[in-house]
């Protein structure tokens, strides 16, 4: 019997489905600029099963905020995403669905966001913060910045 079949098998008996893939789709640095407002978002492409980000926002030369970001795949092999703003503890956030090109995450146990999404729309990358059941959302539609 090949390797594929008895992977198969092993998955169909513990009931577990393939591992999501590392959302490579994600990988370079993306901008969003509404007036003097910016926001910035950057994640490397996927290695040893890990993606690192940066994001940060702004108005005109003031900083507003910063966040260190991770995704990774759990002990169950879902993929959880890691978000520690400004230093703070990370917060773990796993993989509630995903498709080709969106992926969700989700803590319901967090005060907010409670559910993160990304996902792209042609060129552009879309991202939404937002409680469980999608109130106080909060969107951003960022473009690729030049050289990434």
């Amino acid at each position: 019997m090949g390797r594929t079949i008895l992977v198969g098998l092993a998955l169909l008996a513990t009931g577990a489905g393939p591992a999501t893939a590392m959302p490579g789709w994600l990988t370079g640095c993306w901008s969003e600029q509404k007036g003097p407002s910016w926001t910035e978002e950057c994640w490397t492409s996927p290695r040893a099963g890990n993606m690192m980000g940066s994001g940060r926002n702004g108005r005109g030369d003031d900083l507003r905020s910063w966040e260190a970001m991770q995704i990774e795949r759990g002990a169950d092999g879902k993929l959880v995403f890691y978000g520690s703003p400004k230093g703070a503890p990370r917060v773990a956030f796993p993989e509630l669905s995903s498709g080709p090109r969106e992926i969700v995450f989700a803590n319901p146990q967090h005060d907010y966001p409670q559910r993160i999404r990304y996902w792209r729309e042609g060129m552009d990358l879309m991202a939404e913060t937002s409680l469980m059941d999608g109130t106080k959302a909060y969107r951003w539609r960022y473009k690729r910045q030049l050289g990434s």
